[in-house]
C-alpha cells in the first residue's frame, strides 16, 4: 500500500507517502502581528550615492521586505536614518531637466521645482519624495513613511538605541 500522491500548492511541491497513516509536513503561512514585530534602527550614509538606487534600497528596508516574516498589510519594516542627504548624486542632466511638480488645488496653482531649487530649499525633501514614491499610496504607506528619518548633514539629533551601519 505504498502509494505516492502529488500535490502542488502555492509553488511548493509536496510528495506525500501513504503508509497506513498520513505523514504530512506543516507548511502554514505565518502572518506577522504588529505587536510581535521587532524594529531595528539602521544608519545610511548617502554621500556620493545615486538617488534612485539608494532610495529603492531604503524603501525596501522601511517596508520590511528584507525580513522573512514580511506581511504586506502590516508595518513590519525597520527605522532608517539617512545622513548626508544633501550630498547625493543624480545621473545625466537631471539636475536641470527633472521637475518636481506640486499643485495647490486651486486653478492655476501648479508649481514646479528643479532638483537644484529643491536642494537649496530643503535638501532632505528630495530624498523623502524619492522614497515616498516607492511606497504604497494608502494609510499603510503613510505609516511606513514615518520609519524614515532624513538629515541633510552628517549628524542626526536622534537618540537611537544601537543603530546598525548599513552599507549600500
Amino acid at each position: 500500500m505504498n502509494n505516492v500522491y502529488f500535490c502542488a500548492s502555492f509553488g511548493v511541491t509536496l510528495f506525500i507517502k501513504i503508509t497506513g497513516k498520513l505523514n504530512t509536513l506543516s507548511y502554514k503561512t505565518i502572518s506577522a502581528k504588529k505587536e510581535k514585530i521587532q524594529k531595528d534602527w539602521y544608519v545610511v550614509d548617502a554621500e556620493s550615492k545615486i538617488l534612485g538606487r539608494i532610495a529603492s534600497e531604503v524603501a525596501r528596508i522601511i517596508r520590511g521586505k528584507h525580513k522573512p516574516l514580511f506581511t504586506p498589510h502590516v508595518d513590519c519594516g525597520d527605522h532608517v536614518v539617512v545622513i548626508n542627504a544633501s550630498k547625493i548624486r543624480l545621473t545625466g542632466d537631471k539636475w536641470n531637466s527633472k521637475q518636481y511638480i506640486s499643485h495647490s488645488g486651486y486653478p492655476g496653482g501648479q508649481k514646479s521645482l528643479s532638483p537644484k531649487q529643491m536642494m537649496q530649499k530643503n535638501p532632505a525633501r528630495m530624498f523623502e519624495k524619492a522614497v515616498q514614491g516607492m511606497l504604497p499610496k494608502n494609510r499603510l504607506g503613510r505609516q511606513i513613511f514615518k520609519n524614515l528619518h532624513v538629515f541633510a548633514g552628517a549628524e542626526h539629533g536622534l537618540d537611537v538605541p544601537n543603530p546598525k551601519e548599513l552599507k549600500l
